[in-house]
């Protein structure tokens, strides 16, 4: 046993080796004399060691640190606090459940990080057995075992997992940061001082870029959230900490967010004759294809999502032989095929059968959204025909509706500038025009109520078979298409329950063209175990990958070969002065879906690429592009802890892009026809609007040239009510996010 006294001014601190080996190892032989300390009159024996290895200062007030001996039942005890707090924030329920207690789920799991994050630095930081320490440790990793086994879904019902995703997420940070304090409070001389001038310096930095973090979360491409009164204000204090992380800081650990390639190449496509041709790097090997089921006739009971939806497309796939000796002719309904060489794999997809071929859709008398029966429907006296105005186009626009699930207003500009800045080139007026709403609110938690406010028009449908928005399109002979990313089926998800009978397909009833089958491979969505997980599937934290490529980059191929084969034509019909057929597409993205905020940034390059190709292509003078979210991310730090991210979660992005002609004509109609005589696009940018109004936009587009009074009253095309509240907007108070404040 050795001891040492301090340097002077400091006070006394007992050192106890652990052992006499130790001691030795650390002291050596050197010389030590006894000394008696008389100072307040109390003989005490201690060795010195010699000058030559006198114990640092440095290291004396490093070992001083919590100079009482914690008591195990003080250990004990924040344990205790640690795993109660970490079980109690278990507390499972549905979504209004979860939405409710948020807050105190939060506020649990702080709790039990800080509990852990003090039992962590008096296991290190203090005077120990180590035989304490180990058995600490021990019961640490045990209770962690035991909260991990009671708990890891990845469901509402049971979220184990996603708590310690967050737990980790604060807990790893905040004791790296202790630890590298320590360190440096050891090592370095006046250190105390360096980093307390440290603070005020990143604070100064940190209070500027909050500042222009604030400035900017209200910006768009164009304008700006305004603070005009009488108008709706967002609540609570907006303070946006989360823009203070650098990008990819929230899931850095989940790996690469890159795809890799496959090993080999493969060159494979269709030519208009539905005949494949592919091209192996390696010509020894076989080839296979895959080809995967036509979705879009099947009954509503073959789409439930997960375990039936991807099973049964596993189940259909029909794998053949490839041999270049002869031709490889497609099935005329198949979208896409796998095809395979050795490991390697790639995706084709076309368009098919071709315009050419493609009858016009005849709507059965039932259901047809023309009829006096329908709710699409309205008397002639309340319609409006725009034949008779002067200097409007009659022709009808086409419609492309690109759907970014949990996607905010601020969300859309902080991880995807480069679809920012080529979003802002769109807009050139008299060609086309682009208009953002910055109010715009989201009726309810997650995707159910906005995307049925948006397709049917109500949340809670009041009619059996409520048929889709663009059903209405194809009832009116439009060529209708659409892109599901998730492996599922939006009329089966959200109002399947609806329908009279789950044999009615209501992809055969709305659209020419669905693409759904690639994205149900297990390759991206698992067909075993939990297809909603954090590192695999849909809602995954990691980069979401198909054969070398982002999911999302299969979905934007299959989109243009829409576009190009839909417009030509269209061309070709208008150029023979035959009634050309427009086209309505609709896709949704899943990247906004997943607790960092991250993955969304991989949609960025195709993003800006797609609505790059759009814009130089000369579309956007004869279509109405719209690019919207059902709601923000309501998941991850953000949105549990913070306001700014709970203002997020109900400000989805919305923006629009209009022909300069039906941007006059509105304009005009206002003024004639409107209760104010305003701009109704610059009016809505800055008032409270909903889905709602969505939807009966895209009621407007569907009926053009002549549209309901009453659905383009309700539409972005007319200026929505000043000063509007949340209850006149159908939002629920208590989802109500945007108020009018009281005092101005």
């Amino acid at each position: 046993m050795s001891y040492s006294r301090m340097d002077s001014g400091d006070s006394l601190s007992l050192y106890s080796r652990e052992n006499d080996s130790e001691s030795a190892s650390t002291l050596g032989s050197q010389p030590v004399s006894p000394v008696i300390n008389s100072q307040d009159g109390t003989d005490l024996a201690y060795y010195e060691v010699s000058s030559k290895h006198h114990i640092p200062s440095s290291y004396n007030k490093c070992a001083n640190l919590l100079l009482h001996v914690p008591k195990s039942v003080v250990v004990a005890g924040l344990l205790t606090i640690f795993a109660a707090s970490y079980l109690l924030s278990l507390q499972a329920g549905n979504l209004v459940y979860i939405n409710e207690h948020l807050g105190i789920i939060g506020v649990e799991l702080v709790v039990s990080v800080i509990s852990l994050t003090a039992v962590t630095v008096m296991l290190y930081a203090s005077r120990m057995r180590s035989n304490t320490r180990r058995g600490a440790l021990l019961v640490i990793m045990c209770i962690s075992a035991a909260l991990y086994w009671y708990d890891h879904g990845e469901r509402f019902e049971h979220h184990g997992f996603y708590n310690l995703l967050v737990f980790l997420a604060i807990f790893i940070p905040l004791n790296v940061a202790i630890a590298l304090f320590y360190v440096l409070w050891c090592k370095i001389n006046n250190f105390v001082v360096y980093f307390s001038i440290s603070l005020v310096i990143g604070g100064i930095a940190a209070s500027a870029s909050l500042v222009h973090y604030r400035r900017v979360f209200d910006q768009g491409a164009l304008g700006a959230f305004q603070y005009t009164p009488g108008e709706c204000q967002w609540t609570g204090r907006n303070i946006p900490f989360i823009d203070l992380l650098p990008a990819g800081a929230q899931n850095f650990w989940a790996g690469s967010m890159y795809c890799r390639p496959e090993s080999q190449k493969i060159k494979a496509s269709v030519d208009g004759d539905g005949v494949l041709r592919v091209a192996c790097e390696s010509e020894d090997k076989d080839v296979f294809v895959d080809v995967l089921p036509e979705t879009r006739q099947w009954p509503l009971k073959d789409k439930d999502m997960w375990n039936v939806f991807n099973h049964l497309v596993l189940k259909r796939i029909v794998r053949l032989p490839y041999s270049s000796s002869r031709p490889f002719v497609l099935n005329e309904t198949t979208q896409a095929v796998v095809v395979r060489c050795g490991s390697s794999s790639t995706i084709v997809t076309r368009v098919s059968p071709s315009l050419a071929k493609l009858p016009m859709y005849v709507p059965p008398s039932d259901s047809d959204t023309r009829s006096s029966g329908s709710s699409a429907s309205a008397p002639a006296s309340a319609r409006f025909n725009i034949s008779g105005v002067p200097k409007v186009q009659l022709e009808r626009p086409n419609v492309i509706y690109l759907m970014l699930d949990a996607v905010s207003h601020r969300q859309f500009y902080r991880r995807l500038p480069k679809s920012a800045q080529v979003l802002k080139t769109l807009h050139r007026p008299g060609s086309h025009r682009l208009f953002e709403l910055y109010r715009y609110h989201s009726v309810g938690f997650s995707t159910d109520n906005s995307t049925k406010a948006t397709y049917v028009g109500e949340i809670f449908p009041s009619r059996p078979n409520p048929l889709p928005i663009w059903a209405h399109y194809r009832d009116r002979g439009y060529v209708t298409a659409r892109v599901e990313t998730g492996c599922d089926d939006w009329a089966k998800e959200y109002t399947g329950n609806k329908y009279k009978s789950q044999e009615y397909s209501v992809g055969n009833r709305s659209l020419d063209y669905e693409l759904s089958s690639p994205f149900c491979l297990p390759e991206y969505y698992p067909n075993v175990g939990n297809a909603f997980g954090n590192f695999k599937g849909p809602y995954s934290l990691t980069a979401r990958c198909l054969y070398g490529r982002y999911v999302h980059d299969w979905a934007f191929d299959y989109l243009s070969q829409l576009r190009t084969e839909l417009r030509e034509h269209r061309t070709k019909q208008l150029a023979h002065q035959k009634d050309a057929r427009p086209y309505m597409i609709s896709a949704t993205f899943l990247e906004g879906h997943e607790g960092t905020g991250e993955v969304l940034r991989t949609v960025d390059d195709s993003l800006a690429a797609f609505l790059a190709s759009m814009r130089d292509s000369g579309e956007l003078n004869d279509t109405v592009l719209i690019i919207g979210a059902d709601h923000g991310l309501h998941m991850g730090l953000n949105f549990a802890f913070l306001q700014s991210g709970r203002i997020e979660h109900k400000n989805p992005f919305f923006a629009m892009l209009v022909p300069e002609w039906l941007h006059e004509f509105s304009e005009k109609y206002q003024t004639e026809y409107g209760s104010e005589k305003v701009s109704p696009f610059a009016a809505n940018e800055q008032r409270l609007v909903t889905p709602f109004e969505t939807h009966h936009t895209f009621r407007v587009l569907a009926d053009w040239p002549e549209f309901e009074t009453d659905s383009w009253k309700r539409s972005l095309f007319a200026a929505q009510k000043a000063g509007r509240t949340c209850e006149e907007a159908g939002i629920g108070a208590n989802f109500c996010m945007c108020k009018i404040p009281t005092t101005q």
